[in-house]
């Protein structure tokens, strides 16, 4: 049995292998250049794990694996172009490395790329691997496309919040496992459990990473913190804060929000102490906790082996708690 850990380093080695040689060099040095920068790269190793999960050699799932991070780092190009984002992994983002128009060129370039790892597979996996594959990408612009409208609204709820980071984050993880599940094969209940574990877990991925735009350090968390607040992004922590604060509070935060003043170390130091005063910080904590532990029930209910379930588990917990 492969553990986790394992297949980092198998995929991690089979991207840096990966040779797009291709011309025109404007067009392909972005994505070389992207790819390179590594990350964590859960969702391919997901792929990997969980077509052993279901009995299939890791290797039948590398092509599926290498699509979901192709498709993943396309979706962070531009997402960067559209959130201004000067950073990305500690280093420059596409776009500020290059241009806008370059971002968006190479980041269309790579989902095609994403899409063309499928025609390795025979016709009915890879009719199954592209259906969910289209579908999944649908949710993910769904996903930005809700991000974006928040950002001029005052009416935003928790449960639109959820729905949002569902979609635009959460149904790429689920996609990850369950492509793993499709090219093992898999009946149609693995495929679905395995899907919602993966769902479930990146809801909590994603309020981690809100949480940690916010406090955790540029150093270790690869992008610029508190990028979200300079943004006026509404995230759960701004969602509870403006719920439960006072009214000097909600006051203060409206009006750090309807602004893009030049003060932005300012801004990012008091928006944060709201949040803190407000205890957004302790419920956000809440929140991911209760969605790993739906991730965890499903997975005690999936049928592996309890090698796999340990495993699982302990990835999941490891999420939860991480400060990258």
């Amino acid at each position: 049995m492969n553990t986790i850990s394992d297949y980092k380093s198998i995929i991690a080695d089979y991207i840096e292998s990966i040779e797009i040689d291709k011309k025109p060099d404007e067009l392909y040095q972005p994505i070389r250049y992207i790819l390179s920068l590594g990350g964590k790269q859960i969702r391919p190793v997901l792929t990997l794990f969980a077509a052993e999960i279901f009995g299939a050699a890791h290797q039948k799932a590398i092509y599926a694996a290498t699509a979901i991070e192709l498709f993943h780092n396309f979706s962070l190009i531009h997402d960067d172009i559209m959130d201004e984002a000067p950073l990305r992994r500690g280093k420059e983002t596409v776009h500020h490395r290059w241009d806008t128009n370059t971002g968006i060129l190479s980041g269309d370039a790579m989902l095609i790329l994403a899409y063309q790892y499928f025609e390795n597979y025979e016709p009915f996996i890879f009719r199954e691997l592209a259906k969910l594959f289209s579908k999944t990408a649908l949710q993910v612009c769904e996903g930005q496309q809700l991000d974006i409208n928040f950002e001029t609204r005052n009416d935003v709820s928790i449960d639109e919040y959820i729905q949002m980071i569902d979609y635009k984050t959460a149904v790429l993880v689920g996609a990850a496992l369950e492509m793993g599940a499709i090219v093992a094969e898999a009946s149609s209940k693995n495929r679905q459990d395995i899907y919602d574990f993966g769902r479930y877990l990146g809801i909590a991925f994603q309020l981690q990473d809100d949480y940690l735009d916010a406090f955790g350090d540029t150093e270790t968390f690869g992008k610029q913190v508190g990028g979200d607040i300079l943004e006026n992004k509404k995230t759960f922590l701004y969602l509870k804060a403006m719920k439960k604060g006072n009214n000097d509070e909600q006051k203060e935060l409206t009006e750090w929000f309807s602004t893009t003043a030049n003060n932005g170390e300012e801004k990012i130091k008091q928006v944060k102490l709201i949040f803190e005063n407000t205890k957004a910080t302790e419920d956000i904590q809440t929140e991911i906790r209760k969605y790993t532990d739906k991730a965890i029930d499903i997975l005690d209910k999936l049928a592996i082996s309890d090698n796999y379930k340990k495993e699982l588990r302990d990835f999941s917990l490891e999420l939860m708690n991480r400060t990258v």
